[in-house]
């Protein structure tokens, strides 16, 4: 018992150390280094994580290859991928014109849109308890937004977005990966070519003039590049912490540790960029993370009870509940 206690707290720290060392390093990319350019970063971290999972997979054996079709990657891997790329692209721009703090509270936004997105357009039912432990997560985003003192509306946007394709991606997964049990590692390795070969095109033409003017301007461009594919290695090597957490904790767990590593990130963030941060915009961060635990353990419970007779009890119990784990399908870059 005890070993696996502290199996679940290596877990969690390593998790939380690279999730946060990536979101730092992103952040320190944009506004220290000068590289005012999502889509190459993003473009950089699809690179670095085509190359280590094939490695991962192919070279080191470390894990198992899950085949797919050949017809089922362009029908049901392909458009994964494209939100998959759209998800992380938004991600990286909300990042580059918002506060890691803010960036990070509005994406605690997607347990709303994900039950909001099935509700609207796939008719699904949810417990009321569902509903009532979103009012403190939309009641903390709204708080945290109009007393944000670095406020942008693109980056705010662009997040906003970011929570939209999460939720589309998480939904979506359920049908177009049916019959497949991917891994994180699997599905870097499927989804990341393709975000690649998606994203290259417009990175090109929309950043690669000003790319070319930062490498001939910048000061220290061989610590600058390290510093920028460093962190695509560490984006990749996240989704072996991901695995490794979900395996060495329950649901819960997973949860509240989820929850507390945006705090860790926040306060890390504001740490190193001493971003301006209001006791009012505090609040509302700490609401909307208390709502996120209790929209957790909500989900938690319901998951495990058993469907009473009430004629307007769903028929499948999943309906209940959201799709699960929004944060393991977001952590992935």
């Amino acid at each position: 018992m005890e070993w696996a206690v502290i199996r679940s707290v290596l877990a969690i720290i390593q998790w939380w150390g690279f999730n946060v060392t990536v979101i730092i390093m992103n952040k320190w990319i944009f506004q220290k280094l000068d590289f005012k350019y999502p889509l190459s970063v993003s473009c950089v971290h699809f690179i670095c994580s085509s190359v280590g999972a094939y490695l991962a997979i192919k070279v080191f054996k470390i894990k198992p290859l899950i085949h797919v079709d050949p017809e089922d990657r362009m029908k049901r891997i392909f458009p994964m991928s494209f939100i998959f790329c759209i998800n992380i692209v938004l991600g990286n721009v909300s990042l580059r014109y918002i506060p890691v703090s803010f960036m990070q509270t509005i994406k605690s936004f997607t347990p709303a849109t994900t039950v909001i997105l099935q509700w609207l357009i796939w008719k699904k039912y949810f417990d009321w308890r569902i509903w009532a432990s979103l009012v403190p997560i939309v009641g903390g985003i709204l708080l945290t937004s109009v007393t944000e003192l670095s406020f942008n509306i693109f980056g705010f946007g662009a997040a906003m977005f970011g929570c939209l394709a999460t939720s589309t991606k998480t939904i979506l997964a359920e049908s177009l990966l049916h019959g497949y049990k991917f891994d994180s590692i699997n599905t870097v390795y499927y989804m990341a070519p393709f975000a690649t070969m998606i994203l290259a095109i417009p990175a090109l033409l929309l950043e690669g003039p000003g790319v070319v003017l930062w490498i001939y301007t910048t000061p220290s461009l061989l610590s600058s590049v390290f510093v920028i594919f460093g962190s695509g290695v560490l984006a990749f090597c996240l989704n072996f912490s991901i695995f490794y957490v979900i395996h060495s904790t329950n649901a819960v767990t997973f949860n509240v540790a989820g929850n507390l590593k945006v705090a860790v990130a926040v306060t890390c963030s504001w740490l190193i960029f001493r971003n301006p941060i209001s006791m009012m915009n505090a609040i509302g961060c700490a609401i909307t993370l208390v709502g996120c635990t209790f929209y957790g353990y909500v989900r938690h419970i319901l998951s495990n009870e058993t469907p009473g007779p009430s004629p307007l009890t769903p028929r499948a119990k999943m309906e209940l509940t959201p799709l699960v784990n929004e944060k393991v399908l977001d952590d992935k870059l």
